[in-house]
């Protein structure tokens, strides 16, 4: 697989920025990492030429609505199948996301920490999962300035999932709150 032509067909970059090729083959790979990175350096490219690369689906768990609706709109604005399950979503277009990624139409699907509900868990072990990612990871560590209690049931979300390939990233952790992210 050529990564560059990848990131250009895909992403219009005719290179990585730096640090971005390490990840990105890494995980391609199928190896978990922690990426702590600046904000605006590229992150979210760090799982989203992966989830291309890996084929299945990659859920995204992200904290942020605003966050998810951004990257789905310019993710489907570069031709690339993705979406998000929410709550701004009425019940009957969950119900149709959810079964058009358990059919593998999603290359990329983006879900707050909230949704991993018994029904959700159900669905997700009858979908292609490739890669994990966890966006915003430092909300993982109750020693970071943003702790969600719904992130600490990730390490059991992954399991369930049978362990796949998982890339946490975040622009914020101190040696601390990366120890308690690879720790949960």
């Amino acid at each position: 697989m050529d990564l560059e032509q990848l990131l250009l067909r895909h992403f219009g970059h005719p290179e990585f920025r730096p640090g971005q090729r390490a990840v990105v083959e890494h995980v391609c790979a199928g190896n978990p990492g922690l990426v702590v990175m600046p904000t605006g350096h590229g992150k979210s490219l760090c799982y989203q030429l992966p989830a291309l690369a890996r084929g299945g689906t990659t859920l995204v768990v992200s904290p942020l609505i605003a966050l998810m609706k951004d990257q789905v709109d310019s993710l489907q604005a570069k031709g690339i199948r993705a979406t998000m399950i929410n709550s701004t979503l009425s019940w009957e277009e969950r119900k149709s996301r959810t079964a058009a990624m358990i059919n593998g139409e999603y290359q990329l699907v983006y879900v707050a920490p909230e949704r991993f509900t018994d029904g959700f868990m159900a669905a997700l072990s009858r979908t292609n999962i490739q890669l994990l990612a966890i966006d915003e990871a430092h909300c993982i560590s109750q020693w970071g300035h943003d702790f969600r209690p719904d992130y600490l049931r990730l390490g059991q979300v992954r399991a369930a999932l049978g362990s796949v390939p998982t890339i946490a990233l975040t622009a914020t952790a101190t040696p601390e709150v990366a120890d308690d992210i690879l720790k949960q």
